[in-house]
């Protein structure tokens, strides 16, 4: 699973619609690439600007939220087909979330017997 942190027009203003929509159009492209070559199980961009709730402790508090520096917000998530963590880490290369200084976070999904 790929976890994408931060990677967003940081103010407003910052980056032009043109751009915003150029950088799109890469973002459609390395997932097309991804569901074309059979590696692409599943993928969900989360709502912008970011919102959530949190719950913590034995009580379940509830709280608004997320709230992490903007660059460590979680933007999305993709599942991919891949070989091994270096096989998905080589696919992820190309993501343009580095166009914006965001991350990917690769990390192995536990496969549930019967699944």
């Amino acid at each position: 699973m790929y976890i994408f942190r931060g990677g967003g027009y940081a103010t407003p203003g910052q980056v032009s619609p043109t751009e915003i929509q150029a950088h799109l159009a890469k973002w459609n492209a390395w997932t097309n690439g991804l569901l074309a070559a059979g590696k692409l199980a599943a993928a969900q961009p989360l709502e912008h600007p970011p919102s959530g709730k949190t719950l913590r402790g034995r009580d379940r508090v509830v709280t608004d939220g997320p709230y992490a520096e903007s660059k460590d917000l979680v933007s999305g998530t993709l599942v991919v087909e891949a070989a091994s963590l270096d096989d998905a880490a080589a696919l992820a290369r190309d993501c343009p979330i580095f166009e914006f200084d965001g991350s990917v976070e690769i990390r192995p999904v536990l496969l549930l017997p019967g699944k």
